[in-house]
């Protein structure tokens, strides 16, 4: 289970600690920063598999992802004294750092600005990465160190140096500075590691971007073939579902299903190899199919068929997933979500007060953000109650 999630740096998110459960819901009003929070979280999956670098370059590159603020904001800042602005001058270098704790290991990656050169290269803007850091047990400390990438190269510790060079603890090995440890060095024999944390990242799942527009590939006939796991977007649902339906987890799904939607049973029709979504209402006299279902009705389906999944990730996170559902069926969400959070850690995003209320009855652990002099922060967090979290330095 992932117990902390740390940003440095991130747009609005200048330095966010924030404690994880099985089921944990954030809230806070718009602009406050949710929604760096969730891309904060996708980034640092983009770690284990090649895209790290690529993403910020998608979000604008580095300069647009950074945190725009002074770099210290101060207690005379706060007090209203003083405007809020930079001091002229920078003690740390430029930064954007992300990081997260499990019971057993942490991680941590530390991205820069690339090194004048000459001659100069056409990707000279690309961001690099200066430091990744995996260590053993809560907390970053040099004897809980067992991988340290910096840019002198690639150091182990000592009993998981024996691949290596044993005398130093140092691998011979040449990583471009866009390239991550977690998907570079991929050994579970003599690097286990690295993979550890890569196969924790690599079994993150997002869900943000359903697609319930009319044209929406969900309403559609798709190919049949087995699916264990819905796409980010919805496209495979009736596979999806029909693979549910055939698994452990049917009984569940469909007890889900009429409880937003008294008397509704979902079925898949096969058509010469195609699946297509109907829905059997009470009172109608043929079942809908997916062009036919309302917006709402269509992102519960797709939210059910991700939470229900015949093979749970280790961390799923969902982003707004009350947009377009009635009030009615918020009851119904929410007792769908504390059931999945049995098979799967859940973080939820959503600014439903209805919803985030539920959650919280439900034992969610509940945290608000607040942005009150321009950075993001955790509403009531303070030194004693902020997790332990360290950067170390370059």
């Amino acid at each position: 289970m992932i117990t902390t999630l740390a940003v440095h740096g991130y747009r609005s998110l200048r330095d966010v600690v924030l404690p994880l459960e099985r089921l944990t819901v954030v809230t806070g009003a718009n602009g406050v920063g949710k929604s760096n929070l969730y891309r904060a979280f996708q980034l640092l999956a983009d770690t284990a598999s090649g895209r790290f670098i690529g993403s910020i370059a998608a979000a604008g590159g580095l300069s647009s992802v950074l945190w725009a603020g002074p770099e210290q904001i101060s207690a005379a800042m706060r007090r209203g004294e003083v405007p809020i602005q930079g001091t002229g001058s920078r003690k740390a270098p430029i930064s954007l750092q992300l990081g997260f704790t499990t019971d057993d290991l942490g991680y941590l990656i530390d991205v820069g600005l690339p090194v004048p050169e000459y001659p100069p290269s056409i990707f000279g803007r690309d961001p690099i990465i200066k430091r990744e850091i995996i260590w053993a047990g809560p907390m970053l400390r040099p004897a809980a160190t067992l991988l340290e990438r910096t840019a002198r190269g690639v150091r182990v510790a000592e009993d998981a140096g024996r691949a290596s060079n044993r005398a130093s603890g140092h691998i011979e090995v040449g990583l471009p500075p866009w390239a991550s440890v977690l998907d570079e060095l991929v050994d579970p024999i003599h690097r286990p590691e690295a993979t550890a944390v890569r196969d924790v990242v690599r079994g993150w799942r997002f869900y943000d971007s359903f697609r319930v527009d009319p044209d929406a590939p969900a309403r559609l006939p798709q190919v049949g073939t087995r699916t264990e796991v819905l796409a980010a977007d919805g496209q495979d649902l009736a596979p999806t579902i029909a693979t549910i339906v055939e698994s452990a987890w049917e009984g569940p799904f469909r007890e889900a299903i009429a409880d937003a939607f008294a008397g509704t049973r979902v079925a898949i029709a096969d058509q010469a190899g195609r699946f297509e979504l109907e829905l059997h209402q009470p009172g109608l006299l043929r079942p809908l199919t997916g062009r036919e279902l309302s917006d709402g009705t269509l992102r519960y389906l797709l939210l059910a068929a991700a939470l229900f999944s015949p093979r749970p990730p280790g961390l799923m996170v969902l982003n707004e997933p009350e947009t377009s559902l009635h009030p009615d069926v918020l009851p119904a969400l929410t007792r769908l979500m504390v059931r999945a959070a049995e098979r799967t850690q859940l973080v939820v995003v959503s600014h439903s007060r209805p919803l985030v209320e539920a959650l919280a009855e439900a034992g969610a652990l509940h945290h608000e953000l607040v942005k009150p002099y321009g950075e993001t922060e955790v509403d009531g967090q303070g030194l004693l109650s902020r997790p332990t979290w360290h950067w170390g330095r370059r």
